[in-house]
């Protein structure tokens, strides 16, 4: 089991990056919050080529944290499923203003359209939008 990293200052910025702000795990919850991605293979298969240790550390400081859970897949006895908790949940408008940035400052970024014009027009629909999928365990843009 990983040790819990000591606490470097009251900050709450500080704290969210101990917490979640390393790219690998910013990944993770994009695939969660978006792709709807749930299971280590999905994760490892993602565009940017993770680690296999890298990846388990990170799944397993995100369950640390309580931001995601892991449970035994239904279906298959053998595959664990991921899925985020409301805490992980609650980090969707972080991710989105992110997004939103992104496109903003740059071009190549492959954001689709319709989440750019709607996040600008309306960021509490879209989040609702979002979070309402989430529930009903449908994906804003589908794993590949």
């Amino acid at each position: 089991m990983r040790k819990k990293p000591q606490r470097r200052s009251d900050c709450p910025i500080s704290f969210a990056l101990d917490t979640f702000g390393d790219k690998w795990s910013l990944l993770i919850l994009r695939d969660l919050l978006f792709s709807g991605k749930s299971s280590y293979g999905e994760f490892l298969n993602s565009e940017e080529g993770i680690a296999t240790n890298i990846l388990a550390d990170r799944l397993q400081i995100l369950e640390h944290a309580g931001i995601i859970t892991k449970a035994q897949d239904p279906t298959v006895k053998t595959k664990i499923i991921y899925s985020l908790t409301e805490k992980g949940i609650d980090l969707l408008p972080t991710l989105i203003e992110i997004i939103l940035w992104s496109a903003k400052y740059d071009p190549k970024t492959a954001t689709p359209r319709r989440l750019v014009t709607q996040g600008r027009k309306d960021r509490e629909k879209l989040m609702k939008q979002i979070r309402d999928g989430l529930k009903r365990k449908i994906a804003l843009f589908p794993k590949k």
